[in-house]
């Protein structure tokens, strides 16, 4: 069900982009049609459009053909008239005098611009209100076409532009693409250089400290063993921390002598070990560490 209703409005949008297509070529002849988009929202503007180009036209047409067919009909009624008046009853146009002529003339085409059945005054009242009132119904028509095609115009406008912005739209976004990608392949051969690089010399590091060792350079000078002389260092220092700011309490010890005295003399001893261990560790570096 849903493939036939696909090829369904796949075959309706075919036979309007032919019906418009030769709408076009009628309207341009032998002049080039105009570059479009050819898509389901502009043909469909382009459908309207053409739609009611063709009902105008039809219009038109009709409005001609029944103003042919109120001629003839006139004019057969002109020569029957001319017929009666001449051989019936002798009147020709030479016997009326030239206000005679004049009004009479004046009088068949009024009445066959009016399309009334005879000249009375009746029939030329009715025929002047109709007429009246087919203008005003063909004016409102007219102007209701005219505002329909208006809008559609806008519309098509309106697409034509948005199409373009989107098409610039996707022009910057393929070219913003194209830089970051460009950029990324640069950042991706950098970091595979810099890994490349740090690889070769963590073995030529490797290699410079099994030379050093094979011509008998202390094992404690490699770089691992400083690296760790290193952290056992910073340990150090961070446990003489807390005993520092101890022994800064002890300013404030109160004032019986000989108890502060024996307090002092503990944290002298504690402080003098711990300084006592640090020194034999830093002695146990080869040199000092920047």
């Amino acid at each position: 069900m849903a493939a036939a209703a696909g090829i369904s409005d796949y075959q309706l949008f075919e036979e309007k982009l032919i019906r418009v297509t030769l709408w076009l070529k009628k309207i341009y002849g032998d002049a080039p049609i105009p570059q479009y988009e050819v898509n389901e929202r502009t043909v469909d503007i382009l459908h309207g459009v053409m739609e009611c180009n063709e009902e105008r036209d039809r219009d038109v047409t009709l409005l001609i053909e029944d103003m042919k067919d109120q001629t003839a009909k006139y004019e057969a009624e002109t020569e029957y008239w001319q017929y009666i008046l001449g051989e019936r009853l002798g009147l020709s146009e030479d016997s009326l005098s030239q206000e005679g002529t004049a009004d009479l003339t004046d009088l068949v085409e009024s009445a066959m611009e009016l399309e009334v059945e005879d000249t009375s005054l009746t029939s030329f009242f009715c025929a002047i209100s109709d007429m009246t009132s087919e203008l005003y119904k063909t004016k409102s028509k007219n102007e209701e076409m005219e505002l329909k095609l208006k809008t559609l115009t806008k519309k098509l406008t309106s697409a034509l532009r948005m199409e373009k912005h989107l098409e610039e739209d996707i022009k910057k976004l393929k070219e913003s693409q194209e830089v970051e990608k460009a950029k990324a392949e640069i950042r991706s051969k950098n970091l595979k250089f810099l890994e490349d690089k740090s690889k070769d010399l963590k073995i030529k590091i490797k290699e410079a400290e099994g030379e050093l060792l094979d011509m008998g350079l202390d094992q404690s000078l490699t770089h691992e063993a400083l690296v760790k002389s290193s952290e056992e260092l910073a340990a150090l220092k961070k446990e003489i921390e807390p005993l520092k700011r101890e022994l800064k309490s002890y300013y404030d010890l109160p004032l019986s002598i000989p108890l502060a005295r024996v307090i002092v003399e503990e944290a002298r001893k504690e402080l003098k070990a711990v300084d006592e261990e640090l020194t034999r560790r830093l002695e146990a570096v080869p040199f000092e560490l920047t």
